[in-house]
């Protein structure tokens, strides 16, 4: 039987992880310490057999050895028996992922927790708002934070942040996703949180244009200093709390991509910056990078709400507009002077 909110955390047997990417791959390595199965669900028969059989995931991350309680599959079927139901798909996906998912007759209470970064293209709603329309009866929660799947799954010192408005399923996940490596706050703003992870993408593209066009530090200091203004200003216009963009899924996530390499969005980016083609920069990658898609549905939600957006609208201009990428930072940098 599924545990509810309201049960102790002991009863918590299966984990469903919906997604064998890398990020999937690497929070199952964190839930495998408190769950007797992991289970990842993915579209590729071979990647589930290798995850079963050799324990790797050797096509999202090589050279790291998975626990032995960490099996795969392509059956969504397997949901329907987990005590907590993990959605680690590609934003684009997520709304049929869930409807398919629907259809199965999943037990109410199970836990759902929404693990993508971004929101829905024309609606401008979030991946739990997603999850809510498909599950009514089932408590949704986000997980998000300065996390790269690689530092992860190499069990390097992590901090994230996991969202709810239930504060007994807060608590149930909090330990969940705690281990000696990793370390997991709580937040009710679940809107907030999600929406800083998904604003963040937007940002780290336009760092990565900065380091190909050679910008210098400055530069880039100063972009992550306004996109955080920008990111907090469009965030609370779409309903989540100042202080939680301050926090691990705002600022926190927002310098780990803007400066990491692990950044897809930023690698993105920096193929721009030096001249490539956003369809060889993105072919190149082999892997999606959520902040091209959603550079669009946060530039409309930008738009709708009348919110002063001016980086996010230079990423959707070379994004989608071909504006040279060295004519759109000329724009940034010579826009009317204003206080700060």
């Amino acid at each position: 039987m599924s545990a509810q909110p309201n049960q102790p955390f002991e009863s918590f047997q299966k984990a469903v992880v919906l997604g064998s990417g890398s990020w999937g791959t690497s929070l199952a390595t964190v839930l495998a310490h408190h769950f007797q199965q992991v289970v990842i669900v993915g579209r590729s028969p071979s990647t589930a057999q290798e995850i079963t059989e050799a324990q790797t995931n050797s096509q999202y991350l090589p050279d790291v050895p998975l626990a032995s309680n960490i099996t795969g599959s392509t059956e969504f079927s397997e949901a329907l028996s987990a005590d907590l139901i993990l959605f680690v798909l590609p934003t684009s996906v997520t709304r049929e992922s869930a409807q398919a998912l629907s259809q199965l007759a999943l037990p109410e209470g199970i836990p759902l927790l929404s693990c993508s970064k971004g929101i829905e293209r024309g609606s401008g709603i979030r991946m739990s708002q997603i999850l809510q329309e498909s599950f009514p009866n089932n408590p949704v929660a986000a997980l998000s934070g300065p996390n790269h799947a690689e530092e992860v799954a190499r069990q390097m010192a992590t901090c994230a942040v996991v969202a709810t408005p239930n504060k007994g399923l807060a608590q149930h996940l909090q330990q969940a996703f705690t281990a000696p490596y990793f370390r997991t706050y709580t937040s009710t703003d679940l809107a907030g949180v999600e929406l800083g992870g998904a604003l963040k993408n937007v940002f780290a593209i336009a760092a990565g244009i900065l380091t190909g066009l050679n910008l210098g530090d400055n530069a880039a200091a100063a972009l992550v200093t306004r996109g955080l203004a920008e990111m907090t200003r469009l965030g609370i216009a779409l309903g989540g709390q100042a202080e939680t963009f301050a926090g691990l899924s705002g600022i926190g996530d927002l310098m780990v991509t803007c400066y990491s390499p692990h950044s897809r969005n930023n690698r993105v980016g920096k193929a721009l910056g030096q001249g490539e083609t956003l369809e060889h920069a993105t072919a190149r990658l082999g892997m999606i990078a959520e902040g091209v898609p959603n550079t669009l549905s946060i530039y409309e939600s930008a738009r709708h709400c009348q919110i002063e957006t001016p980086i996010i609208d230079a990423v959707y201009s070379i994004l989608y507009q071909d504006k040279p990428a060295t004519l759109a930072m000329q724009e940034l940098l010579s826009r009317e002077p204003k206080p700060e």
